[in-house]
């Protein structure tokens, strides 16, 4: 496959009854373009035309680590769901790249609206791992993160956190702040009024702001395939005026090259990007989910091949900076920080009985104080705290 390829496509001025019969020849309105961009193949090599990125090992191979340590905390979450010591939980199998790729690519001050799995783009940008488990394990204040205090909460109703960036956004162009606002939704996601409200406002208000579609393919059970008659995803961006481009969800350097890129623009107040990442859900839905009932295990084994941390790791073994040696070492160091996350989450002292009603209204209407008083009178009726 190309580092880079285009998919052209046209939009045609429908002809009316009044220019059918005046016998006026029918013109394209407009025509546009979709770029795609692979620079890391599968096999794990280079393209020709690689971006700087490819050169900076050190940064590509920190990318990695961190990769390898969102996996094995991936697996380890998927554990403590079976055992009882979670909720329902969204894994993160094969989105490594994607994921990363966004929050490694932002600065600090910026605000990262996520959907519920992004793990990934979270610990790049100081998120917990002990965090994380708290919130699926059915704490709230897993949401209250420690670092950074202005990203917003992981949002399960589909596309809703689209708007929410588009309105950090705006605020940000209002108060004339460098800051851009990132949000994440997935393939089926794009269907929702809220993203296609939210590319609306940030084409028309030419928004700091980037908007990644994660497509894995599977929106729980419903393929791409059935979602949308677009060819791609992406063209959904260029109907607001946004830029908009596909790119190898699995390829970190295609990823975080288009995040440099995209961020750039919008701190430079040149307008917001659409990125559709292409990649994989090789894992469940969730922990609730069984893929095996939709899905061909064929199609997951071929998803494998292709898979991020395969290819990334390939790369480095061939220019020197990683070997077995290494790998066994971080693997180690992973399972150390995973398993010391697992023992903060596990000593969390249980949240205190009114917190349910405490923090919904401003004013507490009279029927929740009832309601309140009565679940603090009879505490061993909450059988869950």
């Amino acid at each position: 496959m190309p580092a880079s390829s285009t998919l052209v496509c046209t939009s045609l001025l429908r002809r009316s009854s009044a220019t059918r019969h005046s016998g006026l020849k029918m013109s394209n309105s407009h025509q546009f373009s979709i770029e795609y961009r692979q620079y890391l193949r599968p096999d794990g090599t280079l393209s020709d035309a690689s971006p700087e990125l490819a050169t900076r090992l050190d940064e590509l191979t920190r990318l990695y680590q961190l990769m390898s340590l969102t996996r094995t905390f991936d697996a380890k979450a998927i554990a403590l769901q079976r055992t009882g010591k979670l909720g329902t939980y969204a894994s993160c199998l094969g989105h490594e790249a994607a994921h990363i790729g966004m929050g490694s690519a932002m600065r600090p001050e910026d605000c990262f609206a996520p959907m519920y799995r992004e793990y990934g783009a979270q610990f790049a940008r100081g998120v917990k791992m002990s965090e994380v488990l708290l919130y699926w394990g059915g704490d709230e204040r897993g949401n209250d993160f420690s670092v950074p205090r202005h990203d917003f909460a992981w949002c399960v109703p589909i596309a809703t956190q689209c708007l929410h960036a588009a309105g950090a956004a705006l605020a940000f162009k209002l108060r004339k702040e460098p800051r851009v606002a990132v949000c994440v939704v997935g393939d089926g996601g794009t269907s929702k009024a809220d993203f296609n409200s939210a590319v609306n406002a940030a084409g028309a208000w030419q928004l700091p702001m980037v908007l990644v579609i994660v497509n894995n393919q599977w929106a729980i059970s419903v393929p791409r395939k059935a979602q949308t008659g677009a060819e791609t995803l992406a063209q959904k961006g260029i109907a607001g005026g946004i830029r908009s481009l596909q790119v190898d969800g699995n390829d970190i350097i295609a990823m975080r090259a288009a995040m440099d890129e995209a961020l750039a623009r919008a701190r430079a107040d040149r307008g917001p990007t659409l990125i559709e990442a292409i990649t994989y859900r090789l894992s469940d839905h969730t922990t609730a989910d069984d893929a095996r009932r939709y899905r061909d295990q064929a199609e997951v084994d071929d998803a494998w091949t292709r898979e991020p941390l395969k290819r990334l790791r390939v790369f480095l073994e061939a220019r020197g900076v990683w070997d077995q040696a290494r790998e066994d070492l971080w693997k180690i160091t992973c399972a150390k920080k995973v398993d010391d996350a697992v023992a903060e989450y596990l000593a969390q002292p249980k949240p205190e009985l009114g917190d349910m009603f405490d923090y919904l209204y401003a004013e507490m209407p009279v029927e929740l104080k009832r309601q309140r008083e009565h679940a603090l009178r009879f505490p061993e009726l909450n059988h869950g705290h």
